[in-house]
């Protein structure tokens, strides 16, 4: 195991931002964290990284306490902006960060996974934007961690620039490396991640694959124009939730063909028909925005219970 979380709390003051989180993450994982802002999603992760202690629960990284220093220097870290001097050439600083770990892989293969062979001369304040993600994440590496956190780390990148990056992540996580990052970027998740734990209200309220958190919500968005009541949709067995949005009906549905028969079937006049899969943009904002009241929106709640079963 390499994270280990079991009613882990948090207060700061009057603020209870980790409501008692449970989560596992074994060897190999790559997993997703996400969260909206203000949810627990950066205390949670201080919190298995070692960097805040939390206020009760328990919390193990490599089978113990993750501030300890065996723990740290299994772990490698890569933040939105690492601040890392712009004066030193790319090579200096990967080697200047590899004298912090008791393990490191070589150097060559650091440039080399990180994509900075031919850039290995360059100065760091003359790098582009992609190129000091791919510096940040060869620091992050360079202590052969087991463990790799990456917080954001596309952002700001052009598409073709991100791909990039994800195979290099992917090519590291291949040698049987644990990975667990954030993004707001749900795309990346879907085509990234084994695993997805979603955060909210400092409790962990969904958590399996991409597929499976997009289940909890639905399997299909269906659209239309009809003349036809929300109420009377609603009602209907095969629909989990149904919106107007810009003159159109829209149904979630886990059964979009039952659904659409029996409309059919009715005699309710279609028009404007498209039917689409669930994205994981969709789950996302209706398992977190959904309880604006405070309370966990119940499939995830549900989700949640099943994971603690």
């Amino acid at each position: 195991m390499v994270i280990e979380m079991r009613g882990v709390t948090k207060r700061y003051g009057d603020v209870l931002a980790l409501a008692g989180i449970d989560l596992e993450v074994e060897q190999g994982e790559v997993v997703a964290v996400l969260g909206p802002n203000g949810a627990g999603k950066t205390t949670a992760i201080a919190v298995m990284l070692g960097l805040t202690r939390p206020s009760s629960g328990m919390v193990r990284c490599f089978g113990g306490d993750p501030a300890r220093a065996e723990a740290r220097s299994r772990i490698g870290v890569m933040l939105q902006e690492s601040g890392v001097p712009g004066s030193l050439k790319v090579v200096e600083i990967v080697g200047l960060f590899q004298r912090y770990y008791p393990h490191t892989l070589p150097l060559e293969e650091i440039l080399q996974r990180a994509d900075l062979v031919e850039k290995r001369g360059q100065l760091v304040n003359t790098l582009s934007g992609g190129e000091r993600q791919r510096l940040y994440f060869a620091l992050a590496i360079a202590g052969d961690p087991d463990l790799v956190f990456l917080d954001e780390p596309t952002v700001a990148l052009d598409v073709s620039t991100r791909r990039a990056f994800w195979k290099q992540v992917l090519g590291f996580a291949a040698l049987g490396k644990t990975v667990l990052f954030s993004t707001h970027y749900l795309h990346e998740v879907e085509a990234v991640a084994g695993r997805v734990v979603v955060v909210d209200r400092g409790r962990v309220i969904a958590a399996g694959t991409p597929g499976a958190i997009k289940r909890l919500v639905a399997e299909a968005t269906v659209r239309f124009t009809a003349d036809i009541a929300l109420e009377r949709l609603s009602a209907m067995s095969e629909v989990q939730w149904a919106a107007r949005e810009e003159g159109f009906v829209v149904v979630a549905s886990n059964e979009p063909e039952a659904l659409l028969r029996r409309l059919f079937a009715e005699g309710i006049a279609l028009r404007d028909l498209r039917v689409s899969d669930t994205d994981l943009e969709a789950a996302f904002v209706h398992l977190t925005g959904g309880a604006g009241d405070g309370a966990v929106p119940a499939a995830a709640q549900a989700s949640a219970e099943r994971m603690r079963a």
